[in-house]
């Protein structure tokens, strides 16, 4: 039989991973007291970079909870996941409930003027015409935070209307991109800029936030599809027991 999988790796930076490891223990802890024999693994699994193994890993059947974000669920990961329930994205800047937002960074010297506030409303605000002749960081085209989000909120490819598109792998690559002049734009989920500012604060001093995309569904919690549906139906109920909330829609257990 299959050893059980789990991961968390949206935003697992490796100078976050103890509280990535702690929230795991936690979610590890409610599960064991609340579903009599759910086969959990004690630690979790850390996907690499390479191109694929991220995906890999979310269509293997074995995978009994983590995480995945709306853009890959999107484009065909859905087939092999089950969401359960989304993380409040409240404390961080740009987030609201379940809701995220992309903060659109250049750099301080580029001379756009800065963004004056969030958007009062779940629109966006990006500043016309800014890609132009410009240099468009992003992590991969399948990415809600950092492409799919900006191309629904302009209507077009966001590479089609930038001067240059630069595939980075990676927000923090991105971020590291643009301070080092390798690239002059892109949009980082808000949760990732946060990040970027405790540990890339040399980068991210250098960079100002000049916009925000529209507010989408941030990461959601999920399971594979080949769990038993009792196991995942218990582990929905835990979740949102203990402050996660519901994905809307009607795309959860």
């Amino acid at each position: 039989m299959t050893a059980p999988l789990a991961s968390l790796p949206m935003y697992d930076w490796p100078e976050a991973r103890a509280e990535t490891d702690a929230e795991y223990a936690r979610w590890r802890a409610a599960f064991r007291a609340a579903i009599p024999g759910i086969d959990l693994p004690e630690a979790l699994t850390r996907p690499d970079d390479r191109p694929g193994f991220l995906n890999d890993h979310w269509r293997d059947p074995a995978l009994i909870f983590g995480q995945c974000c709306w853009g890959p669920l999107d484009v065909g990961m859905i087939e092999y996941l089950l969401p359960l329930a989304q993380p409040d994205y409240g404390r961080f800047p740009g987030g609201r409930g379940i809701y995220y937002r992309s903060a659109l960074v250049a750099r301080r010297d580029s001379g756009i003027a800065p963004e004056t506030g969030l958007p009062g409303g779940p629109g966006a605000e990006i500043p016309e015409g800014v890609l132009a002749g410009r240099r468009f960081a992003y992590n991969d085209r399948e990415s809600m935070s950092g492409y799919r989000g900006l191309m629904a909120d302009l209507g077009a490819d966001p590479v089609s209307l930038a001067g240059e598109g630069v595939e980075s792998g990676s927000h923090r690559a991105s971020v590291r991109m643009i301070a080092a002049g390798g690239a002059d734009l892109a949009v980082i989920d808000c949760r990732s800029w946060a990040l970027a500012q405790r540990f890339e604060p040399e980068g991210a001093s250098q960079l100002m936030v000049i916009g925000w995309t529209g507010e989408r569904k941030g990461i959601a919690y999920v399971t594979s599809r080949a769990t038993d549906p009792g196991i995942a139906r218990a582990m929905k109920q835990i979740l949102l027991q203990n402050g996660a909330l519901p994905v809307p829609g009607g795309e959860d257990a």
